[in-house]
């Protein structure tokens, strides 16, 4: 046996695992699947902005959820890929409409321009169009070796994840919510756990619907991600405050430009941290039954409190 970092392990102990091995590891075979997903074909303008955004970088932390979500459940990575792709395409998606003027209205994104600063609004919003629609094209036509009914099941559980139930209504909730002094932590958690923490969760179940997990499991994966969703949206509303716009690789400071309400306006720096912090040990606790084999998950739920951008 080996551990992650390549080295044998001693007879009768676990593998230690190593985090920064296997992020670069598993970041190299999405950064590959992504570009084959989506090759440059007529009408080349809309293909190039879909692609100047989606293969713009970033951590992956999206489809490595989905994959080692699968892993953990009894499945592999070639059953989750498309969908571990089709997350990053959603995500990437969301990422081109906040940015444009009518939304937050940001010039950077990920160290580079904005989708609309280089293509225009006009091509920015297509672009973010053609990749929420053909994420779910990927899943339905690339997906290999999972029975048709696990497939129809993660779809429509990302579909949930991503519309006016999740992603869309949080982002409503938050655009109403600017410039209001009296919102409250109960509507700063549904905009968070709708615009943030939905597609993460999705994440995550899905991977475990395609290697068919139990309903106890995917109660408990399910708990673990809404806990890591909202523990993100925190340390993202301290880095805002914290972090220069070279470590974020967009503008900093612009919650406070836009009166945004955030949990360290509500709480403070200390106690955001402090709950933070909590909800990746509630996160963790999920994982128990799994064992070892969990050591992705709680590696990567609590590389969210330590990430710098």
């Amino acid at each position: 046996m080996v551990a992650t970092d390549g080295r044998p392990v001693p007879k009768g102990e676990s593998p230690a695992f190593d985090l920064s091995t296997y992020l670069k590891g598993r970041q190299a075979k999405v950064e590959a699947a992504l570009d084959r997903s989506l090759p440059l074909i007529y009408p080349e303008k809309i293909y190039e902005a879909m692609r100047y955004s989606l293969l713009a970088g970033g951590k992956r932390l999206r489809p490595i959820l989905c994959l080692a979500t699968c892993e953990l459940v009894g499945g592999t990575v070639e059953m989750a890929m498309p969908t571990a792709c089709a997350m990053e395409m959603i995500h990437t998606m969301s990422l081109i409409h906040d940015d444009l003027p009518a939304m937050d209205n940001d010039d950077y994104r990920r160290g580079k321009l904005t989708n609309h600063k280089v293509y225009g609004e006009d091509i920015a919003i297509l672009a973010g169009d053609g990749l929420l629609a053909y994420a779910f094209e990927y899943i339905a036509a690339q997906t290999q070796n999972v029975p048709a009914e696990r497939v129809l099941k993660a779809i429509a559980w990302l579909g949930h994840a991503v519309g006016a139930a999740g992603l869309v209504g949080g982002q409503v909730v938050d655009l109403e919510s600017e410039g209001r002094p009296d919102i409250q932590e109960e509507t700063l958690n549904y905009i968070h756990t709708h615009k943030t923490g939905a597609l993460l969760e999705a994440c995550v179940v899905c991977g475990a619907l395609l290697a068919g997990a139990t309903d106890a499991d995917l109660a408990r994966l399910s708990r673990y991600a809404q806990n890591i969703g909202l523990a993100f949206q925190i340390i993202d509303d301290i880095l805002d405050i914290t972090a220069t716009q070279e470590e974020l690789g967009k503008t900093a400071g612009k919650d406070l430009q836009a009166q945004k309400a955030t949990y360290p306006s509500l709480w403070g720096l200390e106690t955001s941290k402090a709950k933070a912090q909590q909800l990746i040990e509630e996160a963790k606790a999920q994982l128990e039954p799994f064992g070892d084999k969990a050591q992705p998950l709680i590696a990567l739920a609590e590389f969210i409190t330590m990430r710098t951008n």
